[in-house]
């Protein structure tokens, strides 16, 4: 556990598993912190160096005044390479994360080797949706969403199955800093993708939940028709597919950047 101060912000990171294996970046979606990867952890340390951190305005990274942008964002994860000295690193992001590494691969394809894109799309909702939601966190704080989000993030059965864990993932979420939940909405709101996804010259992975109603697979889809070469895979779960589908996501990922090929 380590902090990087930023030049108006300190981000937290963490890393885990053995110092000489390549490194994979794991960014967490809008509301979560490092800690949504844990189930990655036991499968993905026995080949790679796993480096987690908290987004700006999320767990203990700072929560400095909105509205972020994705390409701040997305910064924030070059300064963190650059002051680790990393050149070149497997990158996977949910949700807004994705979107960080939608950012990255078309911006500063020469850090990355292969990225993984899931659950995201290329433009997430409306603003009217993102309005109505940094309305009601403003006012209300996080629990004022926190019930609708969580019903898009895990499924019925899910939940039913794993109450324990439902209730740590909606704990997570719960006690998200509501100034920098809003302030992440915005940068979700502000971001469009579509034109920019033929710019992505990195070998890619999309992986989509067959039963996510925020970014559902036609959004998968079209990321990975407009992604030159992607490759894209559909798992039995909602929103946070990386904890629905823990087996299935680790053994598509790790499947995908073990495989030898095109490294952007």
């Amino acid at each position: 556990m380590a902090f990087l101060k930023l030049n108006d912000a300190q981000l937290f990171y963490q890393w885990d598993g053995p110092e000489t294996a390549p490194v994979v970046v794991f960014s967490n979606s809008l509301g979560t912190t490092h800690r949504m990867w844990d189930p990655q952890l036991d499968a993905f340390t026995r080949n790679f160096r796993v480096l987690r951190y908290d987004g700006r305005g999320h767990g203990q990274s700072s929560a400095t005044p909105g509205p972020y942008t994705i390409e701040q964002l997305a910064g924030d994860v070059v300064e963190l390479l650059d002051a680790l000295k990393l050149e070149r690193v497997y990158f996977c992001g949910l949700s807004m994360g994705g979107m960080i590494g939608m950012f990255l691969g078309a911006a500063h394809r020469s850090r990355l080797h292969k990225i993984v894109l899931c659950n995201t799309a290329a433009k997430i909702g409306t603003p009217d949706i993102w309005n109505a939601r940094i309305t009601a966190v403003q006012t209300g704080g996080m629990k004022a969403v926190a019930g609708g989000v969580i019903d898009r993030w895990l499924t019925a059965g899910f939940r039913a199955a794993h109450p324990g864990e439902t209730a740590q993932v909606l704990s997570m979420l719960e006690s998200c800093n509501p100034a920098g939940y809003a302030a992440s909405s915005s940068a979700v709101r502000d971001a469009d993708f579509r034109p920019k996804l033929g710019k992505i010259q990195v070998a890619t992975q999309i992986i989509a939940g067959a039963h996510d109603p925020a970014t559902p697979p036609a959004d998968g889809r079209f990321l990975s028709e407009q992604i030159p070469g992607a490759k894209y895979a559909e798992l039995p779960a909602a929103h946070l597919s990386n904890i629905e589908a823990r087996d299935d996501f680790n053994r598509e990922v790790l499947s995908f950047l073990k495989s030898q090929g095109a490294h952007g």
